[in-house]
């Protein structure tokens, strides 16, 4: 029931994406040209659905397990450090180099346009590489 749900959930966002125009690069491009053709339309989408996600988020947080019964697992850390400062710059200088973002790449992988599986490849590696890190830094 868990990979169903997960699955489910997983089509439900990439769809939002495609219709939101989020994997549409262009689109995002024009809406990180600030000083050009700006396009605000997907400003309005992340505003829309983080008033449609405070909401749930807000009864999360007072329950102690899932609606599948699994340990409620929401972030407590509120302080920002070096780590998540770095890592927010990589996200956006990839964000706006590609003018793609993970979940949209995912989205839009099986076009086959070689600018996507290069952006894939080049996510997977970046999370290979912070794994090796993270695990040298443990130990």
């Amino acid at each position: 029931m868990t990979r169903l749900t997960a699955f489910i959930a997983g089509l439900l966002f990439g769809l939002g994406l495609l219709l939101a125009g989020m994997a549409n690069p262009s689109k995002v491009l024009a809406f990180l040209d600030l000083a050009g053709a700006w396009d605000p339309s997907l400003a309005l989408v992340m505003i829309g659905a983080i008033g449609i996600a405070l909401g749930p988020l807000a009864w999360a947080r007072r329950q102690s397990s899932s609606l599948l019964g699994g340990p409620m697992q929401l972030p407590i850390k509120r302080e920002m450090d070096p780590r998540l400062i770095g890592g927010s710059l990589l996200f956006g200088i990839g964000w706006g180099i590609a003018g793609i973002c993970p979940g949209p790449a995912v989205a839009i992988l099986l076009t086959g346009h070689w600018q996507v599986i290069v952006f894939v490849l080049a996510m997977l590696t970046g999370m290979w590489v912070f794994t090796a890190l993270e695990t040298r830094r443990n130990r």
